[in-house]
């Protein structure tokens, strides 16, 4: 069931009409951005990581046979004021103007010892414990400059914070090398991206659940939650109809979000914000290569904050937009009282921008894990521009329904597609 006449709930691709109702009710697209039905505009647009998890999912459950994907054409990070792309191997590290001379040696050395890691082979260890030794003595075993492991932090293991570094290394390890595998497998970038935008994931998950029995429900209010005598789960009103099940899965928005909910409970609670703006362009981001699609992440300490700004942008070679016009979106987590500032040093690099449409969403977590009432709750989107963080919710949310980790098998011939 979803309230909203077009699918994705909060993460939806919507048409320029749907798009402009939603931001600008009493105005009408301007004519000069093309056809309506060329749009499909994603409210919170995520790349998906070639080799990731949210990939190994979609090839599980059969959905990526109603999907086609096209790849991110590049992979950046802002360091010292410019935009570079992210090296991910020893050969691209000593091309990278990240570095100087002596860094880039450094680095290459770093992504050596990553690169011929063998478990049982202490002589790759080079003297370290991946389980034992934090990501602070790796780096310092490399002498890594602040800055290198800046990006290598967040733009190759994709880390939200600083936190990662007092921990022991096996995750970032793990991390790289998903990222350099899916870069390996694509070329420009490790990142691809569905045709017609985020709103076809959920669209197909739909088609598939239809062929098992599911029913989808567009346009239907939830009126209230019914919960029985016990203050459990009992059913789902709408109007005069009421659904019974065992159990509900849903996203914050439909269980008070903030507010006391049905018998004086709190369901959820906020847990920061985060600020975006979708800004149209009619040009590729400047210093990008006239890429045709890209994700930029500024490291929060090369513009002295605590969370991290993203860049992603999208065009009509992924069937989003009319032709010569960029869907770019600046989003992080909101740390003061003046959200849209926050964001600057991500619009600046956009160069000239035609229109820019600015949020600030709040980020609800539930505050049980529904064990008790048979109420399950996900967390809303964050700032990521990806999908990683997501999927972590959805394999949370598995193990509290059903007890138990989410297994998922390989099937060889659909992966390698």
């Amino acid at each position: 069931m979803d309230r909203n006449d077009y699918y994705g709930g909060e993460s939806a691709s919507l048409n320029l009409t749907q798009f402009f109702r939603k931001f600008r009710p009493n105005q009408s697209p301007p004519t000069d951005l093309g056809r309506d039905r060329d749009y499909a505009v994603d409210l919170i647009p995520k790349f998906i990581i070639a080799s990731g998890e949210l990939v190994k999912i979609l090839v599980h459950t059969d959905v990526l046979r109603y999907l086609e994907f096209k790849q991110i054409a590049g992979s950046f990070v802002y360091k010292n004021g410019k935009i570079s792309k992210v090296p991910s191997t020893e050969v691209e590290a000593v091309r990278s103007p990240l570095m100087g001379l002596f860094e880039k040696y450094r680095a290459k050395k770093f992504f050596e010892f990553l690169q011929g890691w063998k478990e049982e082979d202490p002589a790759t260890h080079q003297g370290l414990n991946l389980d034992k030794d934090s990501m602070r003595k790796v780096y310092q075993h490399f002498g890594l400059e602040p800055g290198t492991q800046d990006f290598i932090g967040h733009a190759l293991a994709l880390y939200l914070d600083d936190d990662y570094i007092n921990k022991p290394a096996r995750e970032t390890y793990e991390r790289i090398v998903l990222y350099t595998t899916s870069m390996a497998r694509w070329g420009k970038s490790p990142y691809i991206y569905p045709l017609y935008g985020l709103g076809e994931l959920p669209q197909s998950f739909a088609r598939l659940s239809a062929i098992y029995g599911g029913t989808y429900m567009l346009d239907k209010p939830i009126d209230e939650i019914v919960l029985n005598k016990d203050g459990s789960f009992e059913g789902v009103r709408s109007g005069a109809e009421t659904v019974r099940a065992k159990m509900v899965i849903g996203d914050p928005s439909y269980f008070g979000a903030g507010k006391e909910a049905e018998g004086g409970k709190l369901r959820v609670v906020e847990d920061g914000k985060v600020v975006r703006a979708i800004c149209l362009l009619k040009h590729p981001i400047p210093g990008t290569e006239e890429s045709d699609s890209v994700q930029i992440i500024i490291p929060q300490n090369q513009v002295n904050r605590r969370n991290d700004i993203y860049i992603a942008m999208v065009s009509s070679t992924h069937k989003v937009c009319a032709d010569n016009i960029y869907v770019a979106i600046v989003s992080t987590i909101v740390e003061t009282s003046a959200p849209e500032n926050e964001i600057q040093p991500g619009l600046h690099l956009l160069g000239s921008i035609y229109d820019k449409f600015v949020t600030v969403s709040p980020i609800y977590t539930p505050v049980a894990d529904g064990k008790q009432d048979h109420i399950y709750i996900t967390r809303s989107y964050d700032a990521t521009s990806h999908f990683e963080t997501v999927v972590e919710d959805v394999q949370d949310v598995f193990k509290r329904v059903m007890g138990k980790d989410l297994e998922l098998k390989k099937r060889e011939s659909d992966a390698e597609q």
